[in-house]
């Protein structure tokens, strides 16, 4: 089964919330071509918008960042050879700015 992309995702929310279109865009304060746009996959959402978002469609702010954050790994680097140990690295070097 092929994952969900971030943009299909975030219009299924909307879809099952009853939610038209342009009254989402209008919250975000973007334009709704703008935001059909990321639902059908064709622009990417500025993380700035996660927040609001997760808070119009009343999801989890964690859930609904993690989502994104699997689709934008994996549309842009799903193809690198050494993705997972990049991605080791990447978190690696977290953990030791966190501490």
């Amino acid at each position: 089964m092929e994952q969900e992309s971030f943009g299909v995702y975030i219009r299924r929310l909307r879809e099952e919330k009853n939610l038209p279109l342009r009254k989402v865009a209008a919250q975000l304060d973007i334009d709704t071509s703008t935001l059909s746009k990321v639902e059908r996959g064709e622009r990417p959402i500025s993380i700035d918008y996660l927040k609001p978002l997760s808070q119009i469609l009343n999801e989890d702010y964690k859930e609904l960042q993690i989502k994104f954050l699997v689709d934008s790994v994996n549309s842009n680097y799903g193809k690198l050879e050494y993705l997972i140990e990049g991605l080791d690295e990447v978190i690696n070097q977290l953990k030791k700015k966190k501490q």
